[in-house]
This record gives C-alpha cells, structure tokens and sequence, in this order.
C-alpha cells in the first residue's frame, strides 16, 4: 500500500495556489493511501508533551489507551483511584486541545468535504506495542480493516489522524493489500456476500432498537455492511494462513511525524511503537471526492443493492 508523503512546503504551497492539490491528496487518501506527514501539521505544547510522556495515566490492564469523546467532553481510560485530580484536569484539558487542533486542521487539510463528518474518539496509546497479551480479535499487530463493534458506522468512512510523539522510536506498521483485492480473497469463499435485509429483519432491528435490546446485542443496531465489515475485522485476523501468507508493506512512522489513513479500507497493522495520539472521525461517504471508492460502495456493487 503506497505512502504518499507531504511535507511541510507541500501544505504551504497548496494554501496559496487553490484546491487542485488538495483534492488530489483526498483522491489518494480515498484510494487507500496512507497520507504522512513528515513534520506534522498539528503542533502540541511543549508542557502537554511533557505531561504525556512522563506521566503514569493508565492501568495496563484494564486499559489499552485513554480516550476521549468530544460529543460529551469526557475523558475515560484514566485510574481515578490512584491519579490526582488535578493529574486527571491536565489530561483531560490535553486531550481537548489535540482533538480540537485536528479538526481545525482538517478543516482545511479536507476542504472538499466541507465538514460533513462526525468527530469520533480520541485516543492516547501510552502502551508499548510490541509484545503485548491480547485476544485474537483485539490484536493490533495482526492485519485487518476497522469496524466498530458496538457502533456501526452505517457506510460512513473510519478516517483516522496519527501522530507519533515518542522522541526517539518509530511507530512500526505494515500495510496490506487494496480493500477491493482482500475482500475478493474472503467474499464469498469466507464470508458471505452481504445482502439487503429482508423486511422482517429491519422490522426487528426497529423493534429492539426502540425498546433498547440493541445495547445488549450489538448485532442489531448492525446494518448488512456493517455487520459484513465486523466479520472481515474478525476472519483477517483468525486466518493464520492469510496472516502468514499475505501481502504486506512495512512503513515506519518517525518521532514528531502524522499520518493519516481510511481504517475500514486500509488493511493494517501496528508491529512496535509506544507514545502516540490519534483522532477519530467518520466521514460521510457522498462527501468523497471519488465516492465511488468507499467500501459501501464496493460492497453494494458487489451485492446489487444498497445495504446501509
């Protein structure tokens, strides 16, 4: 999966000379490139830097990053037992300052789309990556493309903005193949196609969603691509075989650089690397640039109907 890098003259460039550029980069983005960033675009205070790195915010076990949601202004993930709370504000007032650096980045960086998204979680990953004890399904160094469990995206794009803030590791990745080649190798020999539901089904989704029965099973706030996307998250990384054998590009992220890529589309995986921060948003598909590239519009060209 090709890296299409921007450095810092590139951004200054493209603010003076109009929008081609910048479609061109949301053309690749869309595509399945991984946008980098070598000097990042999204400065962090020095102090903030300082609090993140030597701080002791997590319990490991419990926790795998600190996350923020800026729809509710709330900070989880955090030991409130043994943090002070002053420890806690600090963080919190952080972790509101970078999501909303990025936005106002992105708003510009991502102009075409005229803010027709949804800002999603932040996170901060404190955790080194590398050998870490986990399920198969929440390994993150084994290859796969994002789906959300308990909150389905209904078509719209998982696009993330990473920055790597260790001062002296890189953040050790590998990338696998087109969205489009790695579904054919699934669907339908793995998976099923997905397909409509019928009008029973919606009937019932309806029914439990009104009543709350969603919350505790999450396969029914799922439409048919999300619940296909949740399946390929899981077959990708419980095929050893395809593990072993597949098609993979290893990209190494230096200190103090961002990049940013589609997760629903992009399969990936993170080898090594501990001290970054990430945000999350969900874009709205009929905002592409190339709409045509979205998954969903993959998947329903290949089932002949709409599924979201």
């Amino acid at each position: 999966m090709p890296v299409y890098s921007i450095s810092k003259d590139d951004l200054e460039l493209a603010s003076t000379n109009g929008g081609e550029p910048i479609r061109n980069w949301c053309a690749a983005l869309e595509a399945g490139q991984v946008v980098y960033f070598p000097q990042t675009p999204v400065a962090i205070p020095e102090g903030d830097l300082k609090t993140l790195l030597t701080g002791e915010q997590t319990d490991s076990r419990l926790h795998k990053n600190i996350a923020y949601k800026p729809n509710r202004d709330e900070l989880t993930g955090v030991d409130e037992k043994t943090s002070p709370p002053e420890a806690v504000r600090e963080l919190h007032a952080i972790m509101r300052r970078y999501s909303a650096s990025v936005e106002e980045f992105l708003m510009r960086f991502l102009a075409p789309y005229q803010r027709r998204w949804t800002l999603d979680y932040a996170s901060y990953r404190p955790i080194e990556e590398q050998g870490r004890d986990l399920s198969v399904r929440k390994r993150n160094d084994l290859l796969h493309t994002d789906a959300f469990p308990t909150r389905p995206t209904k078509g719209w794009r998982i696009l993330r903005f990473f920055h790597n803030i260790h001062p002296t590791r890189t953040r050790d990745w590998v990338t696998g193949e087109p969205f489009a080649k790695i579904v054919g190798q699934f669907a339908p020999a793995k998976i099923a196609v997905p397909q409509p539901d019928s009008g029973l089904a919606r009937a019932g989704k309806q029914i439990a969603q009104a009543v709350g029965l969603d919350k505790a099973v999450p396969q029914w706030k799922r439409t048919p691509y999300d619940e296909f996307m949740m399946q390929l998250h899981n077959t990708m990384k419980e095929d050893a075989a395809f593990q072993a054998g597949c098609v993979r590009e290893e990209v190494r992220f230096a200190p103090g650089s961002s990049w940013m890529v589609y997760t629903e589309t992009v399969p990936h995986a993170v080898l090594a690397g501990q001290y970054a921060l990430e945000q999350t948003f969900l874009v709205d598909p009929a905002a592409m640039v190339t709409p045509e590239s979205a998954p969903v519009a993959v998947l329903e060209k290949m089932a002949g109907a709409r599924l979201v």
